[in-house]
């Protein structure tokens, strides 16, 4: 995340109300537009957690 510049609270902020959602198997992908930038949270969803795989 630090690399490419996204913080922690910009995360939750997507998850939390995304502009688009796609399942792909047993992963989601999330994205919405913060400060004219799409980002982009590829995770899987458990039963008392979320498992982040990349963000882009």
């Amino acid at each position: 995340m630090i690399e490419r510049g996204i913080s922690e609270e910009q995360i939750k902020q997507i998850l939390e109300g995304p502009d688009f959602v796609k399942s792909e198997g047993s992963k989601r992908r999330a994205e919405k537009a913060i400060d004219e930038r799409k980002i982009r949270i590829v995770y899987i969803e458990e039963e008392n957690y979320i498992k982040i795989v990349t963000v882009f």
